[in-house]
């Protein structure tokens, strides 16, 4: 990627600059920080909301195409927006799904008709999604998934339960993998559903974290029915379509997602200064540390923005779940004793501690260490399985 910053880029700059610190203000004063991990549960309905300003005044969407809607802003803007976006305290957003996800592999792979009728809801924040990958039994391994659909009647009838869904329980669409070629196996016999939430057939369970957030849910489908023609691609060429959602993943979401990782690390360099922790050497040490690695992680996404590297999205992974663990410790670590306690009612976790307990997890949802360092041993290092 050319990191050259033009004289329009910087025109854009100044665009994104101005407009968040117009809006920003008033009832959405009160979103500066707001979300983030372990506190997805925050402010969701204003917070949509928010998503709904940005998508009027064109900022969802901004790497694609003008022809489908979106602003074709080139991947250096992106990332100029991403920039500001940290910089304003912006709140985080709610359909990083549908966006970053759904939306650049309906233009990959979906047909004229899905984009008319799916793009417009995402573009303008009002039409909220989530993601059906993972399963009880299958949940690094995309390939073991055993929901089922059938053509009845005109429609999908999907029958089976995802698990680890983030904020299922405000979306109003998923996108399933699910297995339509009765006894095929493994990567052979899936497809990519569009299944909407709100029907009897869809049963929303939330999961209680330890941080006593429930941004995660199981979903049971019996019976559930979407349209047969809300497939992605051919039916029974789900693998390659959700490989193109996974690559999407890791690309300038993966910028979105450092946007919150800086703020994160500013407010535990802000905490080591207040409670004077930052005076420790190995204190100190360990923050210029995370600060190098976040730069690095930054530049690693840069580099690998617009390539089909086959071990990008591997690297990237390891990189920000392993930082991102260890900077929940270090945040614990600065507070010293104080941060073990919760300090008055009603009780609730502080934010060090939320963070603390969500980035356990890190290392494991969306490919543990595991699976990543078994991609990168078979599929760049030639190894063999097992």
């Amino acid at each position: 990627m050319d990191l050259s910053v033009t004289a329009e880029d910087e025109a854009f700059r100044a665009e994104v600059r101005e407009w968040l610190a117009q809006n920003l203000r008033g009832e959405f004063e009160q979103l500066r920080g707001a979300g983030g991990s372990g506190r997805e549960h925050e402010a969701i309905e204003l917070r949509t909301e928010w998503e709904q300003a940005l998508g009027a005044a064109g900022w969802i969407g901004l790497g694609l195409p003008q022809s489908v809607g979106g602003r074709g802003a080139t991947l250096m803007q992106q990332v100029i927006f991403a920039e500001e976006y940290a910089r304003a305290d912006a709140p985080g957003r709610v359909n990083h799904m549908g966006e970053y996800l759904l939306a650049p592999t309906l233009v990959a792979f979906g047909s004229e008709e899905l984009q008319r009728r799916f793009l417009p809801g995402v573009l303008k924040g009002e039409e909220m999604w989530c993601q059906g990958y993972s399963e009880p039994g299958a949940g690094s391994d995309l390939a073991g998934v055993r929901t089922k659909a059938v053509l009845k009647d005109g429609s999908w009838s999907i029958e089976g339960q995802k698990v680890w869904t983030s904020l299922a329980f405000h979306a109003d669409w998923c996108f399933v993998i699910a297995r339509t070629e009765p006894d095929s196996e493994r990567h052979r016999g899936l497809s990519y559903l569009l299944v909407p939430m709100d029907q009897e057939g869809v049963d929303i369970r939330p999961i209680v974290q330890i941080t006593g957030s429930s941004e995660f849910s199981e979903v049971f489908f019996d019976d559930a029915r979407t349209e047969a023609r809300y497939v992605v691609g051919e039916p029974g060429d789900g693998w390659r379509v959700a490989m193109g959602t996974l690559g999407f993943e890791r690309g300038v979401a993966t910028l979105a997602q450092q946007v919150g990782f800086q703020r994160e690390l500013d407010q535990v360099i802000a905490d080591a200064r207040e409670s004077g922790t930052v005076e420790d050497p190995q204190i100190a040490e360990r923050l210029v540390q995370a600060w190098i690695e976040l730069r690095v992680m930054r530049y690693q996404a840069l580099r690998t923005l617009g390539t089909n590297e086959p071990a990008a999205a591997s690297v990237s992974k390891l990189l920000w779940a392993n930082w991102h663990r260890r900077l929940g410790e270090l945040g614990i670590d600065v507070r010293g004793a104080a941060a073990t306690v919760l300090p008055a009612e009603p009780y609730e976790l502080t934010r060090e501690q939320a963070v603390f307990l969500y980035t356990r997890a890190d290392t494991i949802y969306a490919g543990s260490n595991e699976i990543q360092r078994n991609i990168l041993a078979e599929r760049v290092l030639g190894l063999p399985r097992g």
